[in-house]
This record gives C-alpha cells, sequence and structure tokens, in this order.
C-alpha cells in the first residue's frame, strides 16, 4: 500500500464511513490515477476537468456513477491532500430527475408467484414486504426477527443507522416455513458460494438477479430492480394512509424531500389497498407450502 493510499483509508477511517463507500472512493482514485499513468497527487485541475468529461462523454457511465468518481476524488484532494480550493473546481453532475418505476399489487403478486422457489420466494417477500435496500436484507440475521413484537431489526443500515420494520402475520409465516426448510443459523439469507460451509451473507448482486429472473418470467415488462420493490412498497403504503413522516423513518430516509416524491407516484386510495399486499401473494403455482399451526421456540420464533 502505498503512502498516499494509507493516508486517503485513515481519513476515510477517522469519519467512520462504510465498507462500500471506503472501497468506491478508493477505487475511483486509483481509475483516475491510471488513466494518467501518474500518482494522484501529481495530477490537478486540467485533469480533472478532462476526466470527468471523459466519463460522461467517452465511458458514457450513467450520472449516478460518475457522481460516485467526483465524491471519490473531492474527497481524496479536499480531505486527504487538504487542497480546499479543489472544492469548487470538482462539480458534480447534474443528475435528471426521473421518477422511479412503481408495479401494481397484482404485479407485485405476479413477480412473487414467478420467484420459482421457496428461498427465491421468502427473499423477494422480504425486500418487498418490509421496504430494505439489498444491502440490508443481505446481512440479516436470524435473530433481528422479532416475532414477539411483530417487528424485524435492520442493524447498521445506510448510514449506519438502526431502524425498526413492521412484520406481517403472512411474511412470517413465510418465513418460518423457509427457516424449517433452510435451517439458517446466522444469517437469514445465506451464502451458497464458493466458501461452502462458511455462514457468510449473500451477495446484493444476487438479490438483483432473483428479481430481474422474476420479473422476466413473470411477463413483467417494466424494469424491475430490488429498489423497485423498495419504491412500490413505499407508494402503496401512502396510497393505504400511511402518513409521509411514518415512511419517512421505515425507509430509513435522512429528509422528508427524499420521501416526499412518492405524492408524485401515489394514487387515489380505494378500499384494496386496505388488505396488506403479502396475503394477495399467498398462494404460490408450484409450491404447496404447510398450514399447520406454526411452532414457537427458536431464539426469533422461525422454528
Amino acid at each position: 500500500m502505498t503512502q498516499l493510499r494509507k493516508m486517503m483509508l485513515e481519513e476515510l477511517q477517522r469519519r467512520n464511513y462504510s465498507n462500500g463507500t471506503i472501497r468506491h472512493h478508493l477505487r475511483a482514485v486509483e481509475e483516475f490515477a491510471n488513466y494518467y499513468g501518474k500518482s494522484p497527487d501529481k495530477l490537478g485541475l486540467n485533469e480533472l476537468r478532462s476526466y470527468q468529461a471523459y466519463l460522461l462523454k467517452e465511458r458514457k457511465l450513467a450520472v449516478g456513477t460518475v457522481v460516485n468518481h467526483v465524491a471519490g476524488l473531492r474527497f481524496f484532494f479536499v480531505r486527504t491532500l487538504k487542497r480546499h480550493e479543489f472544492r469548487d473546481f470538482i462539480p458534480y453532475p447534474n443528475e435528471p430527475e426521473r421518477l422511479p418505476t412503481i408495479l401494481s399489487l397484482d404485479e407485485v403478486a405476479r413477480l412473487i408467484n414467478a420467484s420459482g422457489n421457496l428461498f427465491r420466494r421468502a427473499l423477494l417477500m422480504t425486500v418487498y414486504g418490509t421496504g430494505m435496500r439489498r444491502s440490508e436484507v443481505v446481512h440479516l440475521k436470524v435473530s433481528d426477527i422479532d416475532s414477539k413484537r411483530m417487528i424485524i431489526r435492520v442493524t447498521q443500515g445506510k448510514g449506519a443507522k438502526d431502524r425498526d420494520l413492521p412484520l406481517s402475520p403472512e411474511l412470517l409465516e413465510t418465513l418460518r416455513i423457509y427457516w424449517r426448510w433452510r435451517k439458517p443459523k446466522e444469517y437469514l439469507f445465506p451464502s451458497r458460494g464458493e466458501r461452502k460451509g462458511a455462514d457468510v451473507p449473500l451477495s446484493d448482486k444476487t438479490v438483483w438477479q432473483v428479481c430481474g429472473d422474476a420479473a422476466k418470467k413473470a411477463g413483467i415488462t417494466k424494469h424491475v430492480t430490488p429498489h423497485t420493490l423498495r419504491h412500490s412498497w413505499a407508494t402503496h403504503l401512502l396510497e393505504a394512509g400511511t402518513d409521509l413522516r411514518t415512511i419517512q423513518m421505515l425507509l430509513g430516509h435522512g429528509d422528508l424531500e427524499t420521501t416526499a416524491r412518492y405524492i408524485h407516484l401515489s394514487r387515489v386510495p380505494s378500499p384494496l389497498l386496505l388488505t396488506c399486499p403479502a396475503e394477495r401473494v399467498r398462494a404460490h403455482p408450484t409450491l404447496r407450502f404447510s398450514r399447520q399451526p406454526l411452532a414457537n421456540g427458536s431464539p426469533c420464533d422461525l422454528s
């Protein structure tokens, strides 16, 4: 590790940035240096200007991706090298404001019913039934399920914040059936990758793939990602009469303005929306779930 990289790493760590943010910031500076073949501290404003244009016009990266690159470069020059005058000369690109894709309740039901197996069904029901981010879902632990209080604890979510989410009876029942089958020990959705036998969380890329596969199988032509389910959940809550402040807390948004965009996505509530959406995805065309009384006894009552 070079001295510059060590300095930047320490600046990131002492601010308690997440591992993901640290990794992205370091990579942004590394790619910038590799592009010019020089140490990044030997590069200046001219190189930064040309590099930003290169990312947008030649590599044609998404604006959000370029924003992440800029954040890493700004941190390096302003925080690590203490070149505070650089702040105003490393602008964030304007990002077009687009409303997110929203699925109807029927589309959510079709998506989950097309999941293919119990593992994928439980995973997608958890994503939609809680509105979690995919990074939060994959780090969910069995001990985070509290069936006595009917809540799911998100531990150290985005922004290193904990929050509690409501646990619906339908989701709890599906998770209990899933637990009896898979018997996860620590992580609710453990990986079955190369590190066989190790209790490690599922890759968040797998959540993306499971969601996309189910959407394709269900014949949904909209672009569907795990975040689409999060947006849909929040919109359905608003349509069912949940106040905006509560939705903000459930989503883990720091700013109410971020949550307010769901006002533009919701439609006039109907009596149909007063029914728990999870109840409409109960029947699976290929799986026969047991309807016997559910036993209790495990630390999180999933057994």
